[in-house]
């Protein structure tokens, strides 16, 4: 960032770029609130010290990079102390090599290169390739389950129910309806539920998982919506996990692998 660029304008950059980073550290956390706390103590990092801005960095680059710095300084807590599937997520995140899951969702969700990803986390290019290699792996080959897609258009609800079989999880039914979400759902009962925003009959996903979490309690849940940044303001609760459309593959595998780890995902009220 030069210089002579005003406040306001360095303002108006990191404003555009805040919606993402709370999604990363959504996912990262397995939270809403402890998400938004990181990038809240992101932004107060920031505003002690604005030349952090004026090293020439693309300031995307620069907003994640302070992030991590204080990521790293607090040791990179999950805080998840419960039973069943969150206690078999803590022990599994327990087992995972450093920085791969930070490498990977940099790279799979948020889009970053390789060489972006080694200056936020300052390491080298070539271990950024091996980390998401080993994430990959380690994560994938972690859990599976039963998962719930609710998609109204046919062909991306049958590419999701693809990606996810190949991962190795069953899918419980496909639902186009708020309707038919919860009548799949008191089915059977899914480990996962991956949701569209807007469904066929102009019925609200949202609703539709709202409903089916006051019968199950809380499961982990993934988003899909065209426009993440409106469901990412940080004024109420919101998903932790979302997938922006249009998607690519290893987003939507990155995104299960993540959520499965979690089932205290706070979702969005209607």
């Amino acid at each position: 960032m030069p210089e002579d660029t005003p406040d306001a304008d360095l303002t108006t950059v990191i404003g555009s770029h805040l919606p993402y980073l709370r999604r990363y550290a959504r996912a990262l956390t397995g939270s809403q609130s402890s998400g938004d706390g990181y990038a809240a103590a992101t932004l107060e990092t920031i505003l002690q010290d604005r030349s952090m801005f004026d090293s020439g960095r693309d300031p995307k680059v620069t907003l994640f990079w302070v992030f991590h710095t204080i990521w790293n300084s607090t040791g990179r807590p999950v805080e998840i102390e419960a039973e069943g599937l969150e206690e078999r997520a803590q022990k599994h995140l327990a087992r995972l090599t450093e920085n791969t899951r930070e490498a990977l969702l940099l790279h799979t969700i948020e889009d970053f290169s390789y060489e972006q990803i080694a200056q936020i986390m300052e390491i080298e290019s070539s271990e950024v390739e091996h980390l998401i290699g080993v994430a990959r792996h380690e994560m994938e080959d972690g859990m599976s389950g039963r998962v719930l897609i609710i998609e109204d258009e046919a062909i991306i609800a049958m590419d999701l129910e693809a990606i996810v079989a190949d991962m190795g999880h069953k899918i419980t039914g496909v639902a186009r309806t708020h309707r038919g979400a919860v009548e799949l759902g008191q089915k059977e009962k899914p480990d996962l539920i991956l949701a569209d925003i807007q469904l066929a009959d102009n019925s609200s996903g949202i609703d539709a998982v709202n409903e089916l979490l006051e019968n199950f309690g809380l499961l982990p849940v993934i988003f899909i919506t065209a426009f993440p940044e409106r469901l990412l303001t940080g004024d109420k609760p919101e998903p932790a996990f979302l997938i922006s459309k249009p998607y690519r593959e290893e987003q939507v595998r990155s995104a299960v692998s993540q959520a499965m780890f979690f089932a205290s995902t706070e979702t969005l009220k209607a």
